[in-house]
């Protein structure tokens, strides 16, 4: 402890100085759909990122893994089932879909 009453955190024990990265750091589920989950070979994808943070973040983690390469620029995304923007902010146990183009005829 300090003088001013305040810790430092080499004043934290390893087990709490874990508690609170772990609340800066969530895991969000993402689902693949067609080419996506092709590329990625699985249909859910867990991928740890900042807490909250908006869905391009999650986006540009996943192009770090194999199979990333092949998302666009601009994928279209889902959070809890309802269209959003890459700068729409992802909160802990929040459901993110990429969503492929789609071609018809």
């Amino acid at each position: 402890m300090t003088a001013n009453g305040w810790g430092t955190a080499l004043d934290q024990k390893p087990e709490s100085l874990r508690r609170r990265y772990l609340a800066l750091v969530m895991s969000v589920s993402v689902l693949l759909f067609a080419s996506y989950a092709d590329a990625f070979g699985t249909r859910r994808l867990v991928v740890p990122v900042a807490a909250p943070c908006p869905v391009g973040d999650v986006v540009q983690s996943m192009r770090t893994l194999p199979g990333g390469d092949r998302l666009p620029v601009r994928p279209l995304v889902a959070i809890n089932q309802a269209y959003a923007a890459l700068d729409s902010i992802v909160q802990p146990n929040d459901e993110v879909a990429l969503i492929p183009p789609v071609a018809g005829g």
